[in-house]
């Protein structure tokens, strides 16, 4: 009964929304859940892999199993000079151990001391064209003794952004959260612009989608690093969304099989425009951003590192070519600025009628 009291009073410290104690312990998991996370996201990886050799035509993904020898290991799959991919790649991931590294611990410190257990599958792609867009998918599942959670997320970085296919990216991940239940997407949309932010640079590093995590049934939506930020006040504005194990293997199902309804109809509208050298040349340069990103403030990555994971599918999201240029600005009114302008800033993709406004001048509506 006090630890009850206690954790309810912790909860009202943190701005959590008061819940019933079985809401804040959270929904235990099925017996087989394991099997089951498993199984979603090696599914999702065989689904997506097989839509993309579809779409690019020439490429195809070529698959290496290996072992952690902590316990556990995956499969990475890549795709090299194909017709529409430079390089990209899908993996999939179980691993387990004895103790959770640091990054985790940090955000759980309730899992300390118990054996986890992680699995999930993230994607990267690179497209050759600068006028399709880089993108990334990451759908997980962990578990240390009474803690779990599921975590995921997309999100899409173009070069030389349109609006519709903002718009059509982040729809579409909208319904698939909508699907489950109507209030996420308002706290996960801000929530992966306030991830995929770059501080020392000061701009996001696309036009985001969808990003969650520590999804544990407990009914806190948000569970960020901004108590302060946006998707934090909409999470306390909405109150408590209890989901139940079931509901959360769903949101990733959602998420993930709308990945490709997300995404191939921008590779269909913009891999036929043509380019010159100085659209290669500034994706090339904004590809660096992507790695400042991967190397510097993705979870992933880290986690990856601190649990002695496969070096060469961590660092697989990184592109096979990118540049830096030392005091770049884009020339003022350019395509190139209204990305760096526009479009690497946090936006209201489907209701602030001056995105148009602004892009029409550069043909960057649909």
């Amino acid at each position: 009964m006090v630890r009850s009291l206690l954790k309810r009073l912790k909860g009202r410290m943190l701005g959590a929304v008061p819940s019933s104690p079985a809401a804040i312990s959270g929904d235990r998991p099925p017996a087989d859940s394991r099997e089951r996370a498993r199984a979603l996201v090696m599914g999702l990886q065989d689904e997506i892999c097989s839509g993309l050799e579809k779409i690019d035509g020439v490429g195809r993904f070529q698959e290496e199993s290996w072992d952690r020898p902590e316990g556990g290991g995956g499969r990475s799959r890549v795709m090299r000079e194909g017709r529409i991919f430079e390089q990209g790649g899908v993996n999939f991931s179980e691993v387990h151990g004895k103790e959770l590294p640091p990054s985790i611990l940090k955000q759980r410190p309730e899992a300390k001391g118990h054996p986890w257990f992680a699995t999930g599958t993230s994607m990267v792609l690179h497209p050759r064209n600068p006028f399709v867009p880089t993108v990334h998918l990451n759908y997980r599942y962990f578990e240390a003794g009474p803690v779990w959670w599921f975590g995921g997320g997309a999100d899409l970085t173009p070069y030389y952004p349109f609006l519709e296919d903002a718009r059509h990216f982040h729809r579409s991940h909208q319904q698939a959260c909508d699907s489950v239940d109507e209030r996420l997407y308002q706290v996960f949309k801000p929530w992966c612009d306030e991830y995929f932010f770059l501080k020392h640079r000061q701009e996001t590093r696309g036009i985001g989608g969808i990003f969650y995590d520590y999804q544990d049934g407990s009914g806190r939506l948000y569970r960020g690093q901004d108590p302060e930020g946006p998707a934090a006040r909409k999470a306390a504005e909405i109150g408590s969304v209890n989901l139940s194990w079931e509901q959360l293997h769903d949101l990733a199902k959602a998420n993930g099989t709308a990945f490709l309804p997300a995404y191939t109809p921008i590779v269909d509208k913009r891999n036929g425009l043509s380019y010159g050298d100085r659209e290669r040349q500034f994706q090339l340069y904004r590809r660096g951003r992507y790695v400042e990103f991967n190397l510097v403030w993705d979870r992933g990555t880290i986690f990856g590192l601190q649990t002695n994971g496969r070096t060469e599918s961590i660092l697989m999201s990184l592109p096979p070519l990118a540049r830096w240029e030392y005091g770049y600005q884009a020339e003022e009114g350019s395509r190139e600025a209204l990305l760096t302008d526009l479009f690497t800033r946090p936006q209201h993709w489907f209701d602030d009628p001056s995105l148009e406004e602004r892009c029409r001048p550069h043909q960057a509506v649909n």
